[in-house]
C-alpha cells in the first residue's frame, strides 16, 4: 500500500538523517490524517490508495502554484524548498500518463461516451477521470478535453 510506503520512507530518512526530506514526508502524513479525520463521519470512504494519490496530487498542485508565485515575486530561495518537497511528493505518485497518452485516452472516451460537442464535456471529463484519474493532472487535461471537443 501506498501508505506503507510513505512511513517507510520517514524511517528511512529519520535514520539517514535527512532533514529536508524528512519534514516533507512529515507534511505529506500529517495531510493524510488529516483526511482521514475528515472522513470519520462520511457515508462512504474511499479506497486508501484512491485517498492518498488524491491528497498528493493536491499536494502537488499547490507545490507547483507556489513555486511559480515564488518565482514571479523573486523569492527563489522559498521556490527551492517548494521544489524540494513537490520531488518527494512526486515520488509516491503513480507513473503520469504522456499528453500522447491523454490525447489517446481522451479519444477512446470520447468514442464510448458519444461525445458530439462541448456540450458532453462534463461526461468525458468524468470518464477520464474515473478511469486515468490517478494517472494524470486532471486541469491539463480537461484543457486537452475542450480542444478535442471544439
Amino acid at each position: 500500500m501506498l501508505r506503507d510506503s510513505i512511513k517507510s520512507a520517514q524511517v528511512a530518512a529519520m535514520k539517514a538523517g535527512d532533514k529536508q526530506r524528512l519534514a516533507a514526508v512529515r507534511l505529506i502524513l500529517a495531510k493524510l490524517k488529516d483526511k482521514d479525520i475528515e472522513l470519520r463521519t462520511a457515508a462512504n470512504v474511499p479506497d486508501d490508495d484512491v485517498l492518498v494519490v488524491d491528497v498528493l496530487q493536491k499536494m502537488a498542485k499547490q507545490r507547483r502554484e507556489s513555486i511559480t508565485l515564488y518565482e514571479q515575486g523573486g523569492r527563489q530561495e522559498l521556490a527551492e524548498v517548494e521544489k524540494a518537497e513537490l520531488a518527494v511528493i512526486e515520488e509516491f505518485l503513480p507513473q503520469q500518463m504522456g499528453e500522447d497518452e491523454v490525447k489517446a485516452a481522451i479519444a477512446t472516451i470520447i468514442g464510448e461516451v458519444g461525445a458530439e460537442g462541448m456540450k458532453d464535456m462534463g461526461k468525458v471529463v468524468a470518464a477520464l477521470k474515473a478511469k486515468h484519474g490517478s494517472q494524470l493532472d486532471m486541469g491539463k487535461a480537461s484543457g486537452l478535453v475542450k480542444a478535442a471537443l471544439a
